[in-house]
């Protein structure tokens, strides 16, 4: 298994720059998970290697995104969650935000997301 790269601290500048990057490879992965699905759609909707199948390919999918956005230096929270470490907490994304618009503490996660002035 690949080893993690170490933590990285970001500027917001920084972690603006890398937004486009990490947006596009994950909208290459939601577009892949949904080709999937609608191929999956084609399938007996009772068969249970169509859905054996599909969950195994997305497992696969949200790997890959994962791996790839951390070896960019970000931390993934979740499918399609993406938290940049400043120092003080994280800038946070979520697909299919268009841009870096959120920080929240180590503690509070997600829930707790509060809008860069």
């Amino acid at each position: 298994m690949a080893k993690r790269p170490a933590a990285r601290t970001f500027s917001l500048r920084e972690a603006q720059g890398l937004l486009p990057a990490v947006r596009e490879r994950t909208r290459l992965a939601v577009e892949e998970i949904h080709t999937l699905s609608l191929s999956d759609d084609d399938e007996e909707p009772d068969a249970p290697e169509a859905s054996e199948t599909f969950r195994e390919e997305t497992t696969r999918i949200l790997t890959e995104w994962a791996r790839d956005v951390e070896s960019m230096g970000a931390e993934v929270k979740g499918p399609w969650l993406v938290d940049f470490d400043c120092g003080g907490g994280y800038y946070c994304w979520s697909w299919p935000e268009d841009s870096l618009d959120f920080f929240h503490g180590y503690k509070e996660g997600f829930a707790g997301r509060v809008r860069l002035q």
